[in-house]
């Protein structure tokens, strides 16, 4: 009787034991689940800098992977660190996505280059310039770069040729002949024309941007004589741009690259409005 007696009052105390060390072991995987996320915070913000997806199938077999290697040795079914596993990567998963979407980027300052007016703002001063006294300058600039820059081989192939180029948002337009090895203005009608804006031509002319990325992009056009555009086209990919002068150089790679900046500034000023 007595054995029979005790025998609940064992089982009792055992079970309520084992339900203490439960609950022990429950909280200890609380505070390490708390630990964990902790860490994934700050694996968030680093994957985001580096442009890594939230997921990584890669890094996440190598979880269940260990997982299961210390299961088997703890004599643990491999299922069973599996589902475990499976939990804890989804809430961290869940929890990078969910930080990435409260967190704001930061705004760069507006750039200062949006208060410098697009070029299209510059039709009105530039027409009450002379047409010569224009014509006269781009024609002075363009001969002096390539009569400095190419062999008279080099542009003989052009030679007796008209090409005509338009800056489209400024509606100024020449027509350039290649005689005695200087360009001329022209009042015949142009073989070819190349239309850009003042921005890209600049850019194409002080090799910023090549020609083919221009094209392809649609930011250049030709018309007219295809073939003698596309040979035109070849020179300037051929200019050596070290070797023009340096009071051609340093403006012309100023002016674009600011015109440059000034667009992507408008852009993104526009953007944000």
């Amino acid at each position: 009787m007595i054995r029979i007696a005790s025998a609940p009052h064992v089982a009792r105390f055992a079970l309520h034991g084992a339900r203490i060390g439960i609950d022990r072991v429950d909280d200890a995987m609380i505070v390490l689940l708390a630990a964990r996320r902790r860490l994934v915070a700050a694996v968030a913000p680093a994957k985001r800098a580096l442009h890594v997806p939230v997921r990584d199938l890669v890094r996440e077999a190598q979880v269940h992977e260990r997982a299961r290697r210390l299961a088997g040795r703890l004599n643990l079914p491999p299922a069973s660190a599996d589902h475990l596993m499976q939990t804890l990567v989804g809430d961290a998963c869940q929890q990078q996505a969910n930080e990435g979407a409260t967190t704001q980027p930061e705004r760069a300052p507006p750039s200062p280059l949006r208060l410098l007016p697009p070029p299209r703002y510059w039709r009105l001063p530039l027409s009450l310039v002379p047409t010569s006294v224009r014509d006269a300058i781009a024609e002075r600039v363009l001969s002096r770069a390539l009569a400095d820059s190419l062999d008279a081989d080099d542009l003989s192939i052009v030679a007796h040729r008209r090409l005509g180029i338009e800056v489209t948002d400024l509606h100024l337009r020449w027509v350039l002949e290649l005689r005695d090895g200087r360009l001329h203005r022209t009042s015949e009608p142009a073989e070819a024309i190349v239309h850009g804006t003042a921005t890209d031509l600049l850019l194409l002319s002080s090799r910023q941007e090549d020609a083919d990325t221009l094209f392809f992009q649609r930011r250049l056009n030709l018309t007219g004589d295809v073939e003698l555009g596309l040979t035109v086209r070849n020179l300037l990919d051929r200019l050596p741009w070290d070797t023009l002068p340096l009071a051609v150089r340093i403006p012309l790679h100023r002016i674009a690259r600011t015109l440059r900046d000034a667009r992507a500034a408008h852009h993104a000023t526009g953007a944000a409005a």
